[in-house]
């Protein structure tokens, strides 16, 4: 059965269990092609939510250019009303850094044993995954989808391919027949190669962002003056 406030999408049966996944990231700022992602993985897996979440202390990247509050309320105006996106606070409610085998623990334990988990990710990202922090556990409380992009194409590295032995299936449902430990490579519609670095070098030099932004973040930013050079 489904958690209270996570009502089952209506393309799926009723008794099923909760689906919901993680999209990660640090969001700086968040942009067109996090959230048209985060859209089409949705309906890609049926999923009934999908949680972004940005990271208080990226523990494999730079400090963010913005406050970990400014950037919660930048992904909260891009989300909007759209149905199904969840602006995620958790790991900016946690001590230390951003860990996300934490993170899916905790959603994990807030939707049971059987709900089906999955942690999206980018394919750059997905390249260092066996040098995060306890990557068997992340299988152990998920399924990993990877979002190709059309710009990402690298050899896997022996650890990598090590770690994944086993665990890839071909499609969505392979992948929810069980509520965890599967890779599924995903190849969104949109494919948007939109680059956040590309994104705040604009910003830092007065360069348009017109529709690479939603366009209330673009105002905010642009209203508040984030990421100029000082």
């Amino acid at each position: 059965m489904s958690q209270p406030g996570l009502p089952v999408r209506a393309d799926r049966e009723p008794s099923s269990p909760p689906r919901l996944a993680m999209l990660g990231g640090t969001f700086d700022p968040v942009h067109l092609g996090h959230l048209r992602s985060a859209v089409e993985l949705r309906e890609a897996l049926v999923l009934d939510h999908v949680h972004l979440v940005p990271a208080a202390m990226p523990p494999l990247r730079g400090e963010p250019r913005v406050s970990p509050s400014e950037r919660l309320a930048l992904l909260r105006l891009g989300i909007g009303d759209t149905p199904g996106l969840v602006a995620d606070p958790r790991e900016l409610e946690r001590d230390g850094p951003s860990y996300s085998a934490d993170t899916l623990a905790s959603l994990r334990h807030e939707l049971g044993s059987e709900a089906r988990l999955v942690m999206a990710l980018g394919h750059d990202a997905f390249l260092r995954l066996a040098d995060w922090h306890e990557p068997e556990r992340l299988f152990e409380l998920a399924h990993v989808v990877v979002i190709d992009r059309p710009d990402h194409q690298a050899a896997l590295p022996d650890s990598l391919v090590e770690l994944l032995a086993g665990r890839e299936v071909e499609e969505g449902e392979a992948l929810m027949a069980r509520p965890a430990g599967r890779l599924l490579r995903l190849r969104l519609p949109s494919r948007m190669a939109i680059s956040a670095t590309e994104v705040r070098q604009r910003l830092a030099t007065g360069r348009s962002v017109r529709y690479l932004l939603p366009e209330a973040v673009e105002d905010n930013i642009l209203s508040r003056g984030l990421y100029r050079h000082r």
